[in-house]
């Protein structure tokens, strides 16, 4: 007996489960082909472990972080905001919390309630999952979608191929980021072979390896209330306060996670990052600051005299950078070395050597071509009843939880877009 449904979504993450939901409460019959063992996997850690779900702000807000392509998610936002999301989860059982950024996270702290609550959904709109199940291939015919040629995995319980029959199919597989989380470029592998052009992909909001040696030095360092600035030559390609964090290879932290959404896929000759150790202060307020420090501890050395400014881990660093000698008196600082410091303090320089790889990276940049989708319904321009949602459109943004939001929306889009077209 042939094997059939109304859609069939590909991957049952964040973009595929939010899918399933809206073609079924659209009257669909609908089956996910999750080739993991479970729904969600990279859900599981995002957020580090807490799953920052959303961004409790209004749509020209959600725009105004999305980096790559922000006009083409304008309707998927009007569509599933970032209310609507938090109402679905709430009215569903998850409990949720506002924190500062207006980042949303649900109350429990725990990212697995998150997969509880959609798994929950799910059950109830009895939409059908194969877990351990892999798409081998997208049937098409005449520019239409026809079907989908499945493997059963191990753990299945199922052997052997089969292909299964719907009116749409909807590609939500994620890019190629965190790739032990089953995202593995699948997607990008069906546009090709239908007639799509994807974007060459790259790591971003990754950590950044960085030249100067001192980096390794201040490994395990946090710092706080940091402005954090990336110039590519004069220009100043990202500018914001926040935190950071020193690492056996370089930076990470939020700030660093976002500034690499500007540098992921560009040649990083030219660029460097500068650190405002002191953003709250003017040079001429940090200069008195000092001065202040040393007349209350005129008889110490230079290297005891910054424990109130700086962490003592940074201490070593700064003193080698100035070049003010360690053990001088800070009584013989000469004003032109204290204007230096003041200047470094100010101004830490440091030089991007490259990002680190998908392994790291939160989100892939790049991916299937906008200008090929549909931006009212998410559906292929090339081939009718095909649909894409997520991490696998060349669409990306900065931390916060803009990128969930792009998943959930482009998802709830395209799977009440693939319902309504098959009614």
């Amino acid at each position: 007996m042939e094997k059939r449904t109304d859609v069939i979504i590909i991957g049952g993450g964040a973009a595929g489960i939010m899918a399933a939901a809206a073609s079924a409460d659209a009257g669909a019959s609908v089956t996910i082909i999750e080739k993991n063992e479970k729904l969600g996997k990279k859900l599981y850690i995002t957020g580090k472990g807490r799953c920052n779900v959303t961004n409790n702000s209004g749509i020209q807000n959600l725009l105004l972080h999305v980096v790559s392509n922000p006009k083409f998610l304008y309707s998927a936002f009007s569509a599933l905001n970032s209310q609507k999301l938090m109402g679905f989860l709430e009215s569903s059982g998850l409990k949720l919390q506002t924190e500062r950024g207006s980042r949303v996270f649900p109350v429990s702290g725990k990212s697995s309630d998150v997969i509880k609550t959609f798994k929950s959904a799910l059950e109830k709109r009895n939409v059908q999952i194969y877990y351990n199940t892999e798409v081998q291939r997208i049937n098409t015919e005449n520019g239409i979608f026809k079907s989908v040629d499945i493997k059963y995995l191990d753990g299945s319980g199922r052997k052997g191929t089969e292909t299964l029959k719907a009116d749409a199919v909807i590609i939500a597989t994620g890019g190629v980021s965190y790739p032990s989380t089953g995202s593995t470029g699948d997607g990008y592998r069906f546009a090709k072979d239908t007639g799509h052009i994807v974007k060459e992909t790259s790591p971003s909001l990754v950590p950044v390896n960085i030249k100067e040696g001192f980096a390794k030095e201040l490994q395990g360092l946090s710092l706080r209330n940091v402005e954090l600035t990336l110039m590519d030559g004069k220009k100043v390609l990202y500018k914001e306060m926040g935190e950071m964090l020193f690492t056996h290879f370089g930076i990470s932290g939020p700030l660093v996670l976002t500034a690499s959404c500007y540098m992921s896929g560009k040649d990083l000759t030219g660029m460097k990052f500068i650190i405002d150790l002191k953003p709250a202060l003017t040079k001429q307020q940090l200069n008195e600051r000092i001065l202040r420090d040393f007349s209350e501890c005129k008889n110490s050395y230079f290297k005891n005299s910054l424990g109130r400014l700086l962490p003592a881990k940074l201490i070593p660093v700064i003193i080698a950078l100035s070049g003010i000698d360690a053990d001088k008196k800070v009584n013989s600082v000469t004003k032109q070395e204290r204007a230096g410091l003041t200047d470094l303090l100010k101004g830490l320089v440091m030089t991007p050597a490259g990002l680190r790889s998908y392994n790291e990276a939160v989100i892939t940049k790049g991916g299937i071509m906008v200008k090929e989708i549909s931006p009212a319904t998410m559906e292929s321009k090339k081939i009718k009843g095909m649909y894409f949602a997520g991490e696998v459109i060349d669409v990306d943004a900065m931390t916060g939880g803009y990128n969930l939001q792009i998943a959930w929306s482009t998802g709830f889009l395209a799977g009440k877009s693939a319902a309504n077209a098959k009614l």
